[in-house]
């Protein structure tokens, strides 16, 4: 547990995208207090914003792991980090439509 914790620091203190991340997750908690959501809807923004933290945190460690094993510009490694940046782009699409599904009928 000791790892996890330190790595989770470590995300949110030093990755830019995931503190970009984290503070979206407080606005999205506090947005969820203000409107009220229900049980089930609590339980989709957390895992939502659970799971773009996540895969960011995956993301991030994939660029790591290519940077370090080839430090100068490679077309493969070029790939490997531009798929993982794509797994955070879908989930952020899809994070955004669940976003619109709980609060567009709260707003209007």
């Amino acid at each position: 547990m000791g790892y996890a914790f330190k790595g989770a620091y470590l995300l949110i203190t030093t990755e830019a995208s995931l503190k970009v991340q984290f503070v979206l997750g407080i606005i999205m908690t506090l947005a969820g207090l203000y409107f009220g959501l229900s049980s089930i809807e609590w339980c989709i923004q957390t895992l939502v914003i659970a799971l773009i933290m996540a895969i960011e945190g995956i993301n991030t460690a994939v660029e790591e792991m290519a940077d370090f094993i080839h430090p100068e510009y490679h077309p493969k490694i070029g790939l490997i980090k531009d798929l993982a940046a794509g797994a955070v782009f879908i989930v952020a699409i899809a994070a955004i439509a669940i976003g619109f599904i709980i609060y567009i009928p709260k707003i209007f």
